[in-house]
């Protein structure tokens, strides 16, 4: 009863193309964002703040650079974790190398250098898909690690390969607590988040849609196909690498190559498969889902007294059965099952 939108009236065009056209989307939206700004800095812990909410915020923009290529351009890459470490890289030596240079300036710089790596490898796109180009985007991985282990100019000729992220300052104010680098995070998460929700339903996103469902029939109706596809692989670069500059300074603490391996691409997949593969909200449930299980499996472990050896592996386990399971069962993700519950509210009491 309380989810309607009869007598809501768009009576301009503009009124009726909102992001949140219903009135009740709107205020939920306001009140999510009022209590992770205002209330959330108060009532969590140090703990919270760096095990949880700030990972999550992370991989969701992650995952949404990740959505951008493959939920709706169509463009499938397991080299996420490959421009997240440009982008933490780049990051890094643009502010040794640049002093005075402002670090949000290094981040975008950073993921600027993300963008370049991914048209550079988005190439081959254009002539192949689906499984080879996945293949091809792999090797973008392991050539990106490589490069970052045995250039040492990288990494400043560090003889360990790990090294402490410069401390976050901006306009004199020093971002050293759990809570000051998750208020920075959220903030650009929540800006980055709005960009990409207003240009998936711009031309650009129309472009990158027409170009996943049928790129031929694209091609013929006026599409060009090379600058949709590259421009798809250069902003998803982008979120990616802004995304690794936040992994290294805001969570880790260390930029490290080991730290953006193989697995964390796999992890970064998982998130959209099982948040839901293009659409904005499903690379934020993936990212909870993906963060929070851990946790949970981590606790029933101990609580049952599970041994060592089945604990360490029940991660992957149920990791792999939910892969499956949402698959076969749901293959939109959590968000296809979140727009069910909408759509049921708005007819109850006569759901279908």
């Amino acid at each position: 009863m309380f989810y309607r939108e009869a007598g809501q009236f768009k009576p301009t065009y503009q009124a009726d193309g909102r992001i949140f056209p219903i009135r009740q989307d709107r205020i939920g939206i306001y009140a999510m964002l009022a209590f992770a700004f205002l209330i959330v800095p108060f009532i969590a812990s140090p703990y919270v703040f760096s095990a949880i909410l700030i990972p999550f915020l992370i991989f969701a923009l992650a995952a949404l650079g990740l959505n951008i290529l493959t939920g709706y351009a169509g463009q499938l890459s397991l080299g996420t974790a490959a421009f997240m470490a440009v982008g933490a890289f780049a990051s890094y030596n643009f502010v040794l190398r640049i002093p005075g240079i402002p670090i949000l300036v290094a981040f975008i710089l950073g993921g600027l250098c993300a963008a370049m790596v991914g048209v550079a490898f988005g190439l081959p796109s254009l002539r192949i898909r689906g499984f080879y180009l996945a293949a091809a985007t792999l090797a973008t991985q392991f050539f990106v690690v490589w490069c970052l282990t045995k250039i040492g100019w990288f990494t400043n000729y560090s003889s360990s390969g790990v090294i402490t992220a410069q401390e976050i300052r901006i306009l004199g104010y020093e971002f050293s607590t759990p809570g000051s680098k998750y208020l920075l995070t959220l903030s650009i998460v929540c800006v980055m988040a709005l960009l990409v929700k207003n240009m998936v339903r711009s031309n650009v996103g129309r472009s990158w849609m027409a170009v996943r469902d049928m790129d031929v029939a694209a091609e013929v109706i006026g599409f060009r196909l090379m600058r949709t596809k590259l421009l798809a692989f250069a902003v998803s670069s982008f979120y990616c690498g802004v995304a690794g500059a936040l992994y290294a300074y805001a969570y880790l603490g260390t930029v490290e190559p080991e730290a953006y391996s193989l697995d964390l691409s796999f992890r970064i997949l998982f998130m959209i498969i099982i948040g839901g593969v293009g659409t904005i909200i499903g690379s934020f449930f993936g990212a909870a889902f993906i963060v929070l299980l851990p946790i949970l499996l981590n606790i029933i472990a101990h609580t049952f007294g599970l041994p060592t050896s089945v604990a360490s592996n029940l991660e992957l386990m149920v990791f792999g059965a939910l892969i499956i399971f949402f698959l076969i069962v749901e293959p939109h993700g959590l968000a296809r099952l979140w727009q069910i519950a909408k759509e049921k509210l708005r007819l109850w009491p006569f759901p279908h």
